[in-house]
Parts: structure tokens; C-alpha cells; sequence
């Protein structure tokens, strides 16, 4: 058989190679319907201008190759603070696709149109190299052009699909290998827009979509319909956004699901109750909860669960009895968050009595009604915790010292912030007694008792309440800390604390918002990592302070003798040097370990 021998290069060859692309695969018809109406082309005039935004040019998505998905992270979300706290990852940026000008109705129609899943034939194959293709003037195989395109992002993906039929076509099967797809949805995009774009991608399995419009059932059945191997679904209301999927509609959605793993959803005001069923669900986050009179979980696989109440006063929901449920048909619960002001200690007995032996995180969110006496309940029953989040409750000194007794060879992240019935004796202890810490956060502990955090009311918390039996804390309060492994330390709002003096060496953020009594000459920070301290709020002497101890001198290096070879060059020898020899720090060579840069923020 004769081997392949390489064709020299013709004018116009892009052509070429796209012709013998499409002659190894065999012709293709283009779309029955229109590109930009979607209605049949034979005998249509479609009264639409070619200005009218077609479907592809609505839908704001982002799709990413089967080899490196992204992950999508959006600040400032009513579930951004649920049991994860990895504020280390890289935010995910969304590509718009509206802003591409899509001209061509084929690929139109081919990326974003109708026609389903696709046939057999547009399969992803594996690419024959004997098949070549113009890039960058050069003919290149066929697999290293799809290793070039697979790294653009989709709206140039979108652009590389008008060059010529042959990258048009690879563009498509880009499209078909996605397994994450991100999308935005404005208001005025209609559902059969956001289902076309999602049946072309064949092998979806994680979807994040961002709702502008209201999210009802019609929204949530398209979903279903088009990706039937969906593993991971995020839904996300923007502001003015409602989603009205009630209950009786989710709980159907799971039970259809049967590779669904994890489900987070915004908004969940209108779900009035729900039974969700399911062996394949291990994450359930839902938020904006409010007066749900039935909640049954038949999910016998769940790990991780986040349930985020309204905080509205007139909340009805039983949470000792979704307490009682969760213990009986969810036994292998690693990570439980609830956050409502409902939360008392009668939750909390409820909660120790679901005997939930794997239990590895625990966040009770502004339970006021939460005291010293659940402290000893939670520490009965769970003994191996390592993070544990009491923020919002009444536990005093008294209940720090039980946590440290009980957890110091397991706790490393410990939050207790707006608990006014904490000083700054109990946060020293605590640091003192808990060596694994790595993130503390006492927010609004060492304040007056009717202190108001400027950052709780800009997030729609300033309706946190403090304990009517809180005891009035005292001005000028000192805080010590030494820690080796500490990382985190948030003081924000602590508007008590005059004096601070930290020595963590591997302290890498520090938050001092609204610390507006802390003087200057009281501030210590021996944090030789340190890279970001929050200081908005502050006193200007406070900042200017934070900015000279963080940008002090370096440190100079263990050795600061020079070197010098022996005569036959074998090794070096440490040479002191004398009273009339430069020292080499004060030439350009100097040898010496500088601090890494601090950033200061301060609005």
C-alpha cells in the first residue's frame, strides 16, 4: 500500500483540505430551518432582519473541552459561605457569547439550532492524521488543530467556525465533547432558545446556569429534557429574578434524574415543601428556604447538605423535625450547615439524637437560642469535628472552653463570630488551646452589645440579633495570639479592641474592617507571610501603621559572611568581614530573604 505523501500547497488550500475533510466523512445537508426564526426554509421569506439576534447570539454560555473544565464560582451568593470556605479559588470568568456576530446562518443554526442530540455520525472519532488543514499558513494534522481550537474560549471558538466548512465542523464537534457548559439567560430569551443550545451539547454532564428571568417548570423540564446524563446542576437567580419551582416540581426533577449527584439552587422561596428522593445525590444546597410545612429526604447516599432559611421572623418551618429526618434516612452525612434564626437548643438535642457518626463539619447559623448547654450536646455526640461554625449564637467563654477540650486533635477552622457573650479571654484561649487551628473567625465578638456591622446591613444581615442576657463587655480589651499553623484570622467589627499583637508565622490573611479603637502604638503583627490585611473602616493612623510593619526591611539571611573558593577551586569558605570591607548588603549581590509583598485594603 502506498504511504501517504504530503500535497504541495495550492492557492486557496484552506478550501482544499476542507473539501477532502468533508469527502473522508461524506457530504452533509445543512439545516432544514431557518437560522434565524428556526422556521422551515422551504417556501418561508423570513420577516425577521438579519440585525434580530439569533439564538446563539442570546444565550450567554461558556463551554469547556471534556479535558480541563472550569469551575464557576460567583461572588457574593447566598450560598458562598456553605461549609466550603475555599476562598483560594480562582474566580471563573463567563464568556459572552451575545457578543460574537454570528453572520453565517449554517453555523447558526449548527451551534445553537434545532435538531436535537445529533445522529450517530456526529460522534466524536478519533481524528486520522492522514488529513490535513491549514493553521497559521501551515499544514498541520487534523489532531493538532483540534488540540489548538480545544483551548479557545467559546466566543472565539465561535469566530474559528467561519473560516471554512472543515473548522466549522470541528468547531461542532468541539461543542459535542463540552461536559460543562455555563450560561447566562436574559430575560427576554425564550426556553426553546436555551434547549437548542443544550441538546447540541451530546455529552453534558455539568450545567450552571444563571437566571436574569423568572426560573419556573417549564425552565426546569427543558433542562431535563436535553441533558439527560446531567450529574451536576446550579442554579443561580439574579437580582429581580423569582424562580417559582415549587416543591412537588423539584422533588420531581431528582426522582427522573438518575445520575444526578449535586443540586444547588437559589431562591427556593416558592417551594412551600418537598420530598426528595434519590440514590445518586451526595450534594443538596438550597437557599432563601421560608415556612416549608413538609421536607422528607429520601437520599440515602448524601454527603454534603446546606440549607439556608430566610431571616424573616415569621418563618413557621419545623427544624426539629427535618433534624429527625435527616438522621434517620441520611446516615452518611459529612457536612451539615443550617442557617436560620429558628435554630435552638431543642434543634441541636435533635440533631445529637440522629446519631450521625461521620459528621466532619457542622455550621448552626444565627441561633440565637443556641447556648453552652448545646455546645455540651454537640460535643457528646460529635467528637471528631474540624470545622465547626457557630456564628450568631449565645455560647460564652465557657463554650470555647469545652471546644477546646474536647476537639484539639481535630478542629482547624472555627468561626463564633456575633457572639456577644465572647471576649477576648476566650479567643486567646481557644488559640492557645487548639494547635491544628488554621482559620478563626470572632467577627463582632469583642464589641459593644448594640454595635451594627456596616457589612451585615450591605448584605442583608442587619437583622442579626444579640443575646437579651449578654453581658456589657469592657472597652480597651487586649487580644495576645501565637500561633505556628494559623492562616485566617478575621476581627472584623471588634470595635472593643485597642490592642492586638499577633506572632503566626504562616498567617496569610488578616481582617481588621471597623476596627476603629485599635491604636497604632498597640499594633503588633510579627506575620512574616502575610499577604492581604482588610483594614476598611480603620482610623488612617491604624492603616499607616498596618502598611509600615508589613513593608518593614527584609530580614537578612541566616549567612551573611561572603564566599570565597579555595586556591584549587574545590569549595567555599565563609569569610568574616572586616571594619574597612563593604558589606555585600550594601552592594546590588546582597544575600537576603525579602518578605513577600502584603496588599492593604482599605475601600
Amino acid at each position: 500500500m502506498q504511504g501517504h505523501l504530503p500535497h504541495p500547497v495550492p492557492h486557496g488550500g484552506a478550501c482544499v483540505t476542507a473539501e477532502a475533510y468533508l469527502a473522508k466523512r461524506g457530504k452533509r445537508r445543512g439545516s432544514y430551518n431557518c437560522g434565524r426564526c428556526g422556521m422551515p426554509k422551504k417556501g418561508h421569506v423570513c420577516h425577521l432582519s438579519s440585525d434580530v439576534t439569533s439564538p446563539s447570539d442570546s444565550v450567554t454560555s461558556s463551554a469547556a473541552p471534556a479535558v480541563s473544565p472550569l469551575q464557576i464560582i460567583r461572588p457574593f451568593t447566598n450560598l458562598r459561605r456553605a461549609l466550603s470556605f475555599d476562598e483560594d479559588l480562582t474566580k471563573a470568568v463567563v464568556v459572552k457569547v451575545e457578543e460574537v456576530e454570528i453572520i453565517d446562518d449554517d453555523v447558526a443554526g449548527d451551534v445553537a439550532g434545532g435538531g436535537g442530540g445529533g445522529d450517530g455520525d456526529d460522534d466524536v472519532e478519533v481524528l486520522d492524521d492522514d488529513v490535513e488543514m491549514e493553521l497559521g499558513g501551515r499544514w498541520m494534522p487534523t489532531s493538532v488543530v483540534w488540540e489548538v481550537m480545544r483551548r479557545l474560549p467559546p466566543a472565539s471558538l465561535l469566530s474559528a467556525a467561519k473560516v471554512c466548512k472543515g473548522w466549522r465542523d470541528l468547531s461542532k464537534r468541539m461543542w459535542k465533547c463540552a461536559e460543562e457548559l455555563r450560561i447566562k439567560v436574559p430575560g427576554r430569551i425564550q426556553v426553546g432558545f436555551v434547549g437548542s443550545v443544550l441538546r447540541k451539547c451530546d455529552k453534558l454532564v455539568r450545567l450552571v446556569i444563571t437566571m436574569e428571568s423568572d426560573m419556573d417548570s417549564t425552565m426546569l423540564a427543558c433542562i431535563a429534557f436535553a441533558c439527560p446524563n446531567l450529574e451536576s446542576l446550579e442554579i443561580y437567580m439574579c437580582e429581580g429574578a423569582f424562580n417559582r419551582i415549587t416543591g412537588e416540581e423539584l422533588g420531581r426533577f431528582v426522582a427522573d434524574k438518575r445520575c444526578l449527584t449535586t443540586l444547588k439552587v437559589e431562591g427556593c422561596s416558592n417551594l412551600g415543601g418537598f420530598v426528595l428522593c434519590s440514590n445518586t445525590l451526595s450534594t443538596l444546597w438550597l437557599s432563601d428556604l421560608h415556612s416549608l410545612s413538609k421536607m422528607v429526604f429520601n437520599l440515602p447516599n448524601l454527603n454534603e447538605i446546606a440549607l439556608r432559611f430566610s431571616r424573616q421572623e415569621n418563618d413557621r418551618t419545623d427544624l426539629t423535625s427535618m433534624m429527625d429526618g435527616l438522621g434517620r434516612s441520611c446516615a452518611k452525612l459529612q457536612y451539615i450547615q443550617i442557617a436560620s434564626l429558628q435554630l435552638s437548643h431543642s434543634v441541636v438535642l435533635s440533631l445529637t439524637a440522629a446519631n450521625l457518626r461521620g459528621l466532619r463539619m457542622l455550621s448552626l447559623v444565627f441561633g440565637s437560642e443556641v447556648t453552652d448547654a448545646s455546645v455540651v450536646a454537640i460535643s457528646k455526640s460529635y467528637s471528631n469535628l474540624e470545622l465547626l461554625d457557630l456564628s450568631g449564637s449565645s455560647i460564652s467563654d465557657s463554650g470555647i472552653g469545652m471546644i477546646c477540650n474536647v476537639f484539639p486533635d481535630t478542629l482547624t477552622r472555627l468561626l463564633v463570630s456575633q457572639c456577644p457573650n465572647i471576649t477576648s479571654s476566650g479567643i486567646q484561649f481557644a488559640t492557645a488551646q487548639l494547635p491544628l487551628l488554621e482559620l478563626m473567625d470572632c467577627g463582632m465578638t469583642i464589641c459593644e452589645p448594640d454595635a451594627r456591622s456596616p457589612f451585615c446591613e450591605a448584605n442583608g444581615d442587619s437583622d442579626s440579633q444579640v443575646s437579651p442576657n449578654s453581658k456589657l463587655h469592657l472597652i480597651h480589651q487586649k487580644l495576645f495570639i501565637k500561633h505556628a499553623r494559623l492562616k485566617k484570622l478575621s476581627l472584623w467589627g471588634c470595635s472593643s479592641l485597642d490592642s492586638l499583637y499577633l506572632n503566626c508565622p504562616n498567617l496569610s490573611e488578616l481582617n481588621l474592617n471597623s476596627c476603629k479603637t485599635l491604636l497604632p502604638e498597640k499594633l503588633v503583627l510579627q506575620c512574616s507571610k502575610l499577604e492581604t490585611v482588610h483594614a476598611v473602616g480603620c482610623p488612617d493612623v491604624v492603616v499607616q501603621a498596618v502598611k509600615t510593619q508589613v513593608s518593614n526591611d527584609p530580614a537578612p539571611s541566616e549567612d551573611s559572611y561572603s564566599r570565597k573558593r579555595m586556591a584549587d577551586g574545590s569549595k567555599r569558605v565563609g569569610i568574616p568581614f572586616s571594619f574597612s570591607q563593604p558589606s555585600p548588603d550594601d552592594g546590588k549581590g546582597s544575600w537576603t530573604v525579602r518578605k513577600r509583598r502584603c496588599t492593604v485594603i482599605v475601600e
